[in-house]
């Protein structure tokens, strides 16, 4: 099968716990998770414009944090011209990004990006409620 996510080819991590059942790599959880994203998950900020067809708005810090939580590695955070961070995955050798369908066409830059810390990203309260949806919500298909 073919993934439209940034890395998709080389997203051979596994799971460093068995929190959640029938997740054995990266393209694991984007399917589990394309079931889940949503308006609601979205962030509000983006609301107006998420869509099931663009599935993936609004919904990059979360779901890095929650790779992270299920393969390890580092977050790291790509400078937006708002000033924002779009958020993606290192794990090992392997360098994804779940979320980078979002973006269409655009090119980004997977290199020298600071890396990023869900202390300061959870400090958001709104965005903490959101990341501890998507955990809840995968757990809910993965009994």
């Amino acid at each position: 099968m073919t993934y439209k996510f940034y890395g998709w080819e080389k997203a051979d991590c596994h799971p460093i716990n068995n929190e959640y059942k029938g997740i054995e790599n990266p393209r694991d959880l984007y399917d589990a998770l394309s079931n889940i994203w949503c308006e609601y998950s979205c962030g509000p900020r983006l609301r107006k414009d998420w869509s099931k067809d663009n599935k993936t708005l609004g919904q990059c810090s979360i779901t890095s944090f929650l790779v992270q939580d299920i393969f390890g590695g580092k977050v790291y955070g790509i400078l937006r011209p708002d000033g924002s961070y779009h958020c993606y995955n290192a794990v090992g050798n392997s360098v994804f990004d779940l979320t980078s369908e979002q973006f269409g066409d655009e090119k980004l830059s997977y290199e020298n990006n600071p890396e990023q810390f869900r202390e300061q990203h959870f400090a958001d309260e709104n965005k903490k409620q959101r990341y501890e949806y998507l955990c809840s919500e995968l757990k809910k298909l993965n009994r």
